[in-house]
């Protein structure tokens, strides 16, 4: 479908959304318990345009799923020290361990995206960044980790519709940063080097895969699903499970809590 066609859907009602994505969290808690059973390591690249929906999709993949196992990692900018660092260096800590799902809210890619349009690398950097990263990214799938990579894509006016409903709404203000105002005007560069990002490392090995989320809700539910759909997990085994008996008081009083209690103001 193209973004022409998606663009001309009608949004997914709630309702719908709200059912279907809590069949899919099933399905991540089964995907979970596989993963913590096996001792699997699964990587998760997020990139994607600004205001695409890369933090709402990561909410909803990990709302209903324990911290400990799905670990979001969404690094600073570089210090000094890793500025000094091979490029790869400072993300290599964070790839999983056994038994661990990782997903990246921005990754490695910022070389090939937002340091190498606003200027932040060299274009010597940033190709040679795009020349090797397939031989690295096969070095990480070869040391057994299941590696998905992500690109969400937002089109040209409901991009500008959402970053105004950031400038727009106190409660969302903080999601408008300097650097998204100044990308804003880069509309066709950040285009041209995600073309280039894609053609050069979408790999047999560590192949890209492109959400459209003009409609954040279908988009949350076509990117949970595919996923679901690139890990091998077992479905979660029916277990009957019982509430222990609770014994007897044994001479406990209950303490009177009323002087450690909030005011009620609801």
């Amino acid at each position: 479908m193209d973004q022409n066609q998606h663009a001309g859907l009608a949004k997914l009602p709630r309702e719908a959304y709200e059912q279907e994505l809590a069949r899919l969290h099933v399905e991540l808690v089964a995907l979970q318990e596989w993963v913590k059973s096996s001792g699997a390591k699964v990587c998760v690249v997020f990139e994607g345009r600004d205001s695409a929906g890369k933090g709402g999709t990561i909410k909803a993949m990990t709302a209903k799923v324990s911290p400990r196992v799905f670990r979001v990692v969404a690094l600073p900018a570089p210090t000094e020290r890793e500025r000094s660092q091979m490029y790869i260096q400072r993300y290599i800590p964070h790839l999983p361990a056994g038994g661990e799902v990782v997903i990246f809210d921005r990754s490695w890619y910022n070389r090939a995206g937002v340091e190498r349009v606003m200027g932040f690398c060299t274009e010597e950097q940033s190709q040679r960044f795009l020349s090797m990263t397939p031989d690295v990214e096969r070095a990480i799938v070869d040391a057994g980790i299941v590696l998905v990579k992500y690109w969400l894509e937002v089109g040209e006016q409901e991009q500008t519709k959402r970053l105004q409903s950031r400038i727009d709404d106190p409660r969302k203000i903080w999601k408008l940063s300097k650097m998204d105002l100044m990308s804003y005007a880069k509309w066709y560069e950040f285009g041209a080097a995600r073309d280039d990002m894609l053609a050069r490392t979408s790999s047999e090995w560590a192949p890209w895969h492109v959400v459209r989320t003009d409609d954040k809700r279908r988009g949350r539910l076509n990117l949970i699903t595919h996923f679901l759909g690139q890990v091998p997990y077992a479905p979660l085994e029916t277990r009957s499970i019982e509430l222990p008996k609770r014994p007897e008081a044994d001479g406990y009083i209950e303490r009177d809590l009323t002087p450690y209690e909030i005011p009620a103001l609801f």
